[in-house]
């Protein structure tokens, strides 16, 4: 059989609906990874709903606990495909979990946990992040195989469930199981396409860093009327703290927060890209670094955020100072950030500015790593021309995803390039009510993925 062969079977396998059933199937799992009640359900998923399938195309599946001991994750599956010790080898990664399902936000109709078909959009929590992705992904692999009767390389696959509480683990099991994860190259899928008409493949993410800033003064709240103008204010001493990280037009004012990568071969990458979509929220064009293009800032810059702010009553405001604010705040870094300065660096800028009685309180959850590949590398060059190949159309292909993903654990821990094909888009509604995903996307995802990994067993590039 062809190449074209494996392509029409795999468009049979979502004409027929096929996948729409199997997703179905996956989404029923509720898979709530931030909700200590449905924690057997990410054991079943991994066990009842990828186990099976995964040894019924011949791999040797393990199910293992996690070893993180500061914050309780989910289990993982490893699985291990090998047609010959001398063949590449491509490892994939997934996440069963998805978050609080958000019952009651969802429009009439809808439900998180049944997967509803309206038009070209289907609809389900975990639907685009991360349960298609990683189906389509494992439906390809069984299309090549059935279409040729081998891969023509070998296969590892991680399917994690813990990603929405920031991989607690993954990179522990990557250094524990570092020799059984040996490969050439991570080929994945999450986040979305910056184009749903255009396949994207981005190799690596923003990094992720979370703190608190906290002004404690004293204890309880006193009339602002006899202490007005005695007593210091803590929201007062929070917002020039916050005002002072970036100018008005959300720029950043801490050297030391301002990355030294954005090269010229990075820029020229990023120069044509498609940032933001045609529905709301329109992008602020006046808002960031003046001097960059909007893909500039999203991919290849640092942006600061206020995530949550409180001082006071909010919900029944009282004539009194309060006793302390407080705000949760977050960096996200592109490479070439020094994360073990990002804090030290803020602690003196607020001290220069008489802010000594802002708290710095750093924050062990949510923290990811910064990584890219060069848009150069033999692995995206092949990559990208077996998409061409298949669609017609070059894919846009991005340095880093402005988001955060663990894929440090990849890249640093087990050393591998990184390349990662997203199969769903910008308006997917990820973690927020009325997610969904898009059918002709699928379609098309499924046509991809079965030609790149045909082509895979049947040449690699030259490193």
């Amino acid at each position: 059989m062809t190449r074209n062969d494996a392509l029409r079977q795999a468009t049979e396998y979502f004409d027929s609906g096929q996948l729409q059933s199997e997703l179905a199937d996956l989404v029923a799992y509720r898979s709530e990874s931030q909700n200590p009640e449905y924690a057997p359900v990410l054991r079943q998923y991994l066990v009842q709903a990828i186990q099976p399938r995964l040894e019924n195309m011949g791999f040797d599946c393990t199910i293992h606990d996690n070893p993180s001991k500061e914050i309780i994750g989910g289990p993982f599956l490893m699985g291990t495909r090998v047609e010959d010790p001398a063949l590449p080898t491509v490892l994939t990664y997934g996440h069963g979990d998805v978050i609080l399902g958000q019952d009651d936000q969802w429009r009439d109709g809808l439900t998180p946990f049944e997967l509803a078909e309206e038009g070209d959009r289907l609809y389900g929590r975990g639907s685009a992040d991360n349960k298609v992705q990683h189906l389509i992904n494992i439906a390809a692999l069984e299309t090549v195989l059935k279409a040729r009767g081998k891969l023509g390389f070998n296969v590892k696959i991680v399917l994690e469930t813990s990603e929405e509480i920031g991989s607690p683990g993954l990179a522990q099991m990557m250094d524990l199981h570092r020799e059984t994860l040996r490969a050439d190259v991570l080929i994945a899928s999450d986040g979305p396409r910056l184009s749903a008409q255009r396949p994207t493949i981005f190799m690596g993410s923003r990094g992720s860093l979370s703190f608190d800033l906290l002004v404690d003064l004293r204890k309880g709240a006193h009339h602002s009327g006899n202490w007005g103008g005695l007593l210091a204010d803590p929201a007062i001493l929070l917002s020039h703290a916050l005002a002072s990280i970036t100018d008005a037009r959300g720029q950043l004012q801490i050297p030391q927060w301002r990355p030294t990568s954005l090269t010229p071969d990075i820029s020229a990458a990023l120069r044509d890209l498609p940032v933001g979509t045609n529905e709301e929220p329109s992008i602020d064009t006046a808002w960031g670094e003046e001097t960059l293009t909007p893909a500039e800032r999203a991919y290849g810059w640092n942006s600061f955020s206020i995530l949550a702010m409180k001082s006071g009553i909010p919900e029944a405001p009282v004539n009194a100072i309060a006793p302390g604010a407080w705000a949760r705040c977050q960096l996200r870094f592109v490479v070439g950030t020094d994360t073990q300065e990002v804090l030290p660096a803020l602690r003196r800028h607020l001290d220069a500015h008489g802010l000594a009685q802002v708290q710095i309180l750093p924050l062990e959850k949510g923290i990811f790593a910064a990584t890219r590949l060069e848009p150069k590398h033999p692995w995206v060059t092949y990559v990208r021309a077996s998409l061409k190949n298949t669609t017609g159309r070059d894919p846009h292909v991005l340095p880093n995803l402005a988001g955060s993903l663990p894929n440090d654990c990849f890249a640093d821990v087990l050393g591998l390039p990184t390349i990662w094909i997203p199969h769903s888009y910008l308006g997917c509604n990820q973690h927020a009510p009325d997610e969904h995903v898009l059918k002709p996307l699928c379609r098309e995802a499924m046509q991809i993925m079965a030609g790149l990994f045909w082509d895979i067993g049947t040449t690699t590039p030259k490193l």
